[in-house]
């Protein structure tokens, strides 16, 4: 027990300053970042060193320990073509859960500056491994190697000491030590009492990973339940292991040589034939889940999963209402680049485009709801006239169905901009799409009221401002959104598009025609969803994804 607490103070002394200057940037809202998002900060070679590291893993067993594993699975497929061939210890569910469960008492024995220092030092790590994790990410999820450097390693790698840091900011609330509680009764002496609060963490908390970011979604809720003092077990997305997979290694590895038992962290994989989810995550022992996926699955773990504490991230309908503007090539190039980002396989990307049918005021007069539309539509189009460029914007579709579901939805309105493959330069196996535009009607609410996940948007005539204003408030309370935003360069417009925000509670941007885009967040500043919606029930991160992890319990006995 000396040496455990001996390695984990060392590491509150190395890592302390950090979780300081993060608890000041989160209070502040600023701009503030850890770890570097240029390549150069990795190394001269860091492309090809990650690249590299990735290849060694293909064909072959990922070397992880997993309590009682027997066998192996793995049935990922590389988005752009490279067949990974890579497969991982099968778990047994039941010896999962008893580990995980006989890692927790030392665990909840450190404070709670130990565990966030054993966090942080997970976190270095993982951001050491950036270009392997650049390539893990690109290869399984289908993001372009740019974006798949940046979302997958330091943007996620920020998420994670953010959460890290509120979930330390939370436990620090009440004095560490003993306290001295003393009441006066007058003439007679005193009443006194000692008291000390303990971190009780809720128990073993499981991470369902999503294809699409793997470490940007998954690591919020992995280090906001490790932070706390609750063991997690990772299960990840079937098509999106390796990142994970290595993500879990390297905390492992971090625990060990703390001194803790490293089965605080443990990898379940699973395939999509043998799916193990529901039966992990209906047993009793397991106490918090995060999940980061469908409508369907993220409702039955809310509806089926009572023992537990669940933090879902499910499907919205984003939407763009365009009153006017007074840079209208601006805004038509942000949201070019907003469409056609990652292939619309974002949870932040635009799907409803709202417009005055009669039109908009820009700085060249009146353009017609034609006008716009077609604008928007060449625009995209335009923007991705380059292959070369292109793929490095759009990257790969991740999933199949997610291409199947771009030719379906030809049919439901206008084709104003078809979607067509693209042939990736220098990965010819990879799934190139490029954006489906289509035109309906206000009335075809079944349309574009759904998430249609993808290269897919909705380009919609209302009446006037007011209602482009009230439709979206009305399919964002109904059917969830996570961004929101406004082109308008009238005060009245923002303040009413303020107002509709706040009564469904997504996040508004306003008028941007730069280098930020509505469907991109930053670590420390801004608040990735709000939990007030349907399309999701925690937001990353305030203090109420991290703060009904654990409990307070009080121990007092006369001073």
């Amino acid at each position: 027990m000396t040496m455990m607490f001996g390695a984990a103070a060392a590491l509150v002394a190395k890592h302390k300053p950090t979780l300081e200057k993060a608890a000041a940037a989160a209070q502040a809202r600023g701009y503030w970042s850890l770890y570097p998002e240029h390549l150069k900060a990795y190394g001269e070679t860091a492309r090809e060193d990650g690249e590299a590291a990735f290849r060694a893993h293909l064909g072959k067993p990922f070397a992880l320990d997993v309590p009682g594993a027997a066998g192996t699975v793995g049935d990922e497929a590389g988005a752009f073509g490279v067949e990974l061939g890579i497969t991982y210890p099968k778990p047994d569910i039941d010896a999962v859960l008893a580990a995980a469960g006989a890692a927790l008492p030392a665990w909840r024995r450190a404070s709670p500056d130990e565990r966030a220092a054993v966090c942080v030092e997970i976190l270095e790590r993982l951001n050491r491994r950036t270009p392997e994790l650049t390539f893990a990410v690109m290869h399984t999820t289908g993001q372009a190697f740019m974006m798949a450097f940046q979302a997958g390693g330091p943007h996620a790698q920020d998420r994670g000491l953010e959460a890290v840091t509120y979930g330390w900011m939370a436990q620090t609330q009440v004095p560490a030590g003993d306290v001295t509680w003393e009441k006066p009764q007058g003439k007679n002496p005193p009443l006194v009492m000692k008291k000390r609060w303990h971190v009780s963490p809720r128990g073993v908390a499981v991470v369902i990973g999503c294809a699409t970011f793997p470490t940007w979604n998954g690591y919020p809720g992995l280090f906001a339940s490790l932070v706390t003092g609750n063991p997690v077990v990772v299960k990840p997305h079937p098509q999106a292991v390796l990142p994970l997979a290595i993500s879990v290694a390297v905390a492992r590895e971090v625990l060990a040589e703390a001194g803790f038992d490293p089965n605080l962290v443990i990898l379940a994989a699973d395939s999509a034939a043998e799916p193990i989810a529901r039966d992990l995550c209906t047993r009793p022992q397991v106490k918090i889940i995060d999940f980061t996926g469908s409508t369907a699955f993220g409702d039955w773990l809310e509806d089926n999963c009572r023992q537990a504490q669940v933090y879902t991230e499910k499907a919205g309908v984003n939407f763009v209402v365009i009153d006017s503007t007074d840079d209208f090539k601006g805004m038509v190039r942000n949201m070019a680049f907003t469409l056609s980002l990652y292939s619309g396989q974002m949870c932040t990307t635009t799907q409803n485009i709202f417009i005055p049918k009669d039109g908009i005021d820009t700085e060249d007069g009146r353009k017609s709801f034609d006008e716009v539309a077609q604008a928007l539509a060449a625009g995209v189009d335009k923007f991705l006239s380059d292959p070369a460029r292109a793929v490095e914007v759009l990257g790969a579709v991740q999933n199949p169905a997610t291409a199947a579901r771009v030719d379906e939805a030809r049919g439901l309105g206008t084709v104003l901009l078809d979607s067509r493959s693209v042939d990736h330069p220098y990965l010819p196996g990879a799934r190139v799409r490029t954006p489906l535009m289509l035109a309906v009607d206000k009335a075809a609410a079944e349309t574009y009221c759904r998430e249609c996940f993808g290269p897919v948007s909705f380009l919609i005539a209302c009446d006037d401002t007011a209602d482009c204003l009230a439709t979206a408030r009305r399919t964002a309370m109904e059917h969830g959104a996570i961004t929101a935003g406004l082109y308008s360069t009238r005060p009245e417009v923002v303040e009413a598009a303020v107002e509709a925000c706040l009564d469904a509670q997504v996040a508004l941007s306003v008028n941007l025609t730069g280098g930020v885009f509505v469907n991109q967040t930053a670590a420390f500043s801004d608040f990735h969803a709000t939990g007030g919606n349907p399309a999701a029930n925690a937001s990353l991160t305030d203090l109420a994804f991290v703060a009904n992890r654990f409990r307070f319990v009080g121990v007092r006995m006369p001073g």
